[in-house]
């Protein structure tokens, strides 16, 4: 199988999780026998021989990161530009987002799907799975323990040319965190993670507290 990927955030590659996770994804789908071309709609000077790579493609998977429940943009100016398929062409993607719990995806499932239609695609399924914001963070066994696991959805991806099998919907981890997790979770955000957020916010350049409101009443 021969497969078009697309990088579907607006982030450039060094600074996109997306990035990374294909990476691991692609090292599964070659040890399958399996080949790809590889592209990202951040580089505008990529997006003609994407096009045509698009009109010759009959297996096309898109990457991409939800931002609050929003699909990129950059990626929806680009399928703009894109002749859709006559039924002759499987759709699949990944969904990944800093959110961890599966139901922060499902709005975004949904509207994949939908799209798949209106760019003339067979959909072939969505490999959903949050907690990836601090991927582009770490570096090597940090980044590797986060990203590793998306090598064996590309050898599925590799065999099955879809994620509808059911370790691929088990991936996604939990749809919803107990309550006793989820008061966890938000006690470690008013403290250790808040804490480490303004430790980047500074390395960024950051002068203003993170919760600051300029606009605020």
């Amino acid at each position: 199988m021969h497969v078009l990927i697309i990088n579907g955030s607006p982030r450039v590659k060094k600074f996109s999780n997306t990035d990374k996770i294909l990476d691991k994804f692609c090292e599964g789908l070659s040890e399958k026998g399996n080949s790809y071309l590889r592209y990202e709609i951040s580089d505008r000077r990529q997006w003609e021989t994407i096009r045509q790579a698009w009109d010759e493609s009959n297996n096309i998977l898109i990457a991409l990161p939800l931002y609050v429940e929003c699909i990129p943009g950059l990626l929806l100016e680009f399928l703009e530009t894109v002749t859709p398929h006559k039924d002759d062409a499987d759709i699949s993607f990944i969904l990944q987002s800093g959110f961890a719990e599966g139901c922060q995806l499902r709005c975004g499932e949904e509207y994949l799907k939908l799209m798949s239609k209106h760019l003339g695609c067979r959909y072939k399924g969505t490999l959903v799975k949050g907690d990836n914001f601090s991927i582009r963070f770490f570096e090597d066994e940090k980044r590797d323990r986060i990203t590793t696991p998306y090598k064996r959805m590309g050898q599925i991806y590799g065999e099955e040319a879809s994620f509808d099998s059911e370790e691929c919907k088990a991936f996604t981890g939990p749809e919803v965190f107990p309550a006793y997790v989820r008061v966890l979770v938000g006690l470690m955000f008013k403290t250790v993670a808040r804490k480490s957020f303004e430790k980047i916010s500074k390395e960024w350049g950051c002068t203003k507290p993170l919760d600051y409101r300029p606009y605020g009443t």
